[in-house]
């Protein structure tokens, strides 16, 4: 019979994001950063290529960040609308980590895999900050696929691309629960 973690399986069975227009300060430092990239980084990694790193992005950051939304929508022609949502993660952020997806020339590993890595680190470190206490969202939007904004933002080369920006932060209110998927429904046994 296998050894049980009623507590861990309660947690990822109730588990909630937080929005991330929730979060504000205090967020974690670097001390209190560095456990929760090192549980994200323990993500299943096919071939052990560790495709995929972290960029922490600061209060100051965000500032920049929402810049050059704004620079990267106009240039791109977005209504302004797009640009404002684009950019309201950078403007109520005050700590993110963006999860950089960095592909690696494989012979055995399909670069498909090396993205479901990338993603499964997103996830993981969102449940890292959520069961150390912290609230944390994982966002994207359209700067998030924008090679101008990956480029001149955050310095990506052109075999890398953002799979996720995990804001952390303190909650501020409750989440709203949810409808949930009905596993009966989507669920098949063979």
């Amino acid at each position: 019979m296998p050894t049980a973690d009623p507590a861990a399986l309660a947690f990822l069975q109730s588990r909630r994001s937080r929005p991330a227009k929730t979060l504000c300060p205090p967020v974690p430092d670097a001390e209190e950063l560095r456990p929760l990239l090192t549980a994200a980084a323990r993500t299943p990694d096919h071939g052990k290529l560790e495709p995929w790193r972290f960029i922490v992005i600061d209060k100051a950051a965000m500032a920049r960040m929402a810049r050059l939304v704004d620079a990267r929508g106009a240039a791109l022609g977005l209504p302004d609308t797009d640009i404002a949502k684009g950019r309201s993660q950078f403007d109520q952020g005050h700590l993110a980590v963006a999860v950089i997806e960095v592909q690696k020339p494989s012979p055995k590993i399909p670069p498909l895999e090396q993205t479901y890595s990338a993603g499964a680190v997103c996830l993981a470190l969102l449940n890292a900050a959520l069961a150390a206490g912290w609230g944390a969202n994982w966002l994207t939007g359209w700067p998030s696929h924008d090679r101008g904004f990956m480029e001149e933002g955050l310095a990506l080369e052109p075999h890398e691309r953002i799979a996720g920006i995990i804001h952390i932060g303190t909650e501020t209110t409750a989440p709203p629960e949810r409808p949930r998927p009905d596993i009966d429904r989507i669920a098949t046994w063979l």
